[in-house]
């Protein structure tokens, strides 16, 4: 399929309808896990047990679609998806009785339930199959040119950020009825099926993969019998197995899985302490939380939407990279100060540095790791995040509650190194490497 006739609409409508149905329970998540028996320290584990999955499950479905094609592994994914929204419903519906209770000085007291074991399950095959990111972007520069490829990467993100803006507050809306948390993981099956219609009827094939072939060369008669006759079937070269040693040694691949780790490691520093320190410290409730969620991820939009597609054309991406982690290092500083508008200004600054960097990051990804790799490194960029998602979850945590504030220090220093090793890369590309 040519780049000029492929849709960037229904890989942009796929990426938006996963984001949504995933942030439809983001609302909900720590209160099953309290009523059904579970306490912070499970909470905790909970957060981490997809992105644990994923380390597993994305370099597979990556290498999968380099090989068979992106649009039957996205439909594959999809499909998990929906069965673990499916053991979300189950358990919602099952009563809470204990079946282990455990207290501990450290761990605190909890108990398992059926529902609880359930919840767990669900986000491990929700995790396992969690490879859609990858893929969707392996597709994206399938589609993507030089011209355009910032661009798309801009609007991928932004969808992605809209998903997230909606979803919460369609979970909060829904949450709201008689139903209760049924309604919401009802309204995200129907949204995974949604998505499972049009990867299979909308969205174009961009990596055919291999096709199998049968060579079958005429046979005489007269060889039938010819010691020789074993060599009458060519043999089948062996694809090369797309193992992390393999794509470590790509050129430039190295170094950026390394910042796709670092980028992770920072954001969940953030992302894991500061509910925790805007409910103590800022004395904030769930409703003002929500709001500074909300004007966040809004104008990251604006700024991934029309902002970007402006500065594409000006700016280069390895200058918006390190612009980008320059302002989101500083959005984390601001944070340790204990104010209100101090904080919003940094949400916007989050907004802003995160909005011009990450689109250019995962083009700088794309565009060094080509086409015939394309699957199999975002699968491990994927892991990477993943690995870097369950330290940050895990250590976030612990980390406050031990410095409190001085988190968003480590999450600032984290960003800065990235930074530093952005800039070293711009100076290597304006260095001549010779006549």
């Amino acid at each position: 399929m040519s780049r000029s006739k492929s849709p960037l609409l229904p890989i942009l409508l796929v990426n938006f309808i996963g984001t949504l149905g995933y942030s439809f329970i983001v609302p909900y998540l720590v209160y099953l896990v309290t009523a059904f028996g579970g306490n912070e320290v499970i909470y905790g584990l909970m957060g981490a047990v997809y992105p644990a999955l994923q380390l597993i499950g994305a370099p597979l479905l990556g290498a999968w679609s380099d090989r068979y094609g992106r649009k039957r592994i996205l439909v594959i994914s999809q499909a998990g998806t929906f069965l673990a929204w499916v053991l979300f419903l189950v358990a919602l519906l099952l009563p809470v009785r204990e079946l282990l209770a455990v207290q501990n000085p450290i761990l605190g007291s909890f108990f398992f339930s059926l529902p609880l074991i359930l919840l767990f399950m669900a986000r491990a095959l929700d995790g396992i199959t969690g490879g859609n990111v990858s893929v969707a972007n392996a597709y994206l520069e399938d589609i993507s040119n030089e011209g355009n490829r910032k661009a798309n990467f801009g609007k991928m993100s932004a969808s992605a950020n809209l998903g997230f803006i909606l979803g919460p507050a369609l979970a909060g809306v829904l949450g709201g009825t008689i139903m209760g948390e049924k309604l919401p993981v009802l309204v995200a099956m129907a949204v995974s099926l949604v998505a499972i219609f049009v990867i299979a009827y909308g969205l174009p094939e961009s990596n055919p993969g291999e096709k199998i072939k049968l060579h079958l060369p005429k046979l005489r008669t007269r060889h039938a019998f010819d010691p020789e006759h074993k060599d009458c079937k060519p043999p089948t070269p062996k694809p090369t197995r797309k193992t992390l040693k393999f794509v470590w040694k790509l050129p430039g691949i190295a170094r950026a899985l390394t910042l796709y780790f670092l980028i992770f490691l920072g954001f969940n520093f953030f992302y894991t302490s500061f509910p925790i320190h805007a409910k103590e410290a800022l004395q904030w409730d769930l409703t003002t939380l929500g709001i500074f969620y909300t004007v966040m991820s809004g104008s990251m939009v604006i700024v991934q939407g029309p902002i970007l597609s402006w500065l594409n054309q000006r700016v280069r991406e390895e200058t918006l990279l390190v612009v980008g982690n320059l302002i989101l290092a500083g959005s984390f500083v601001l944070l340790t100060i204990y104010n209100d508008t101090i904080a919003y200004i940094a949400a916007i600054l989050f907004a802003i540095g995160n909005g011009v960097m990450w689109p250019s990051f995962l083009s700088i990804l794309a565009r060094t790791a080509g086409k015939e790799h394309q699957g199999a490194v975002q699968g491990y960029a994927t892991s990477a995040g993943s690995l870097a998602s369950i330290i940050g979850l895990i250590a976030g945590g612990v980390i406050y509650g031990q410095i409190k504030e001085g988190t968003f220090w480590i999450a600032a220093i984290i960003i800065f190194m990235v930074c530093l090793v952005s800039i070293s890369q711009l100076k290597a590309k304006k260095t001549p490497t010779g006549p």
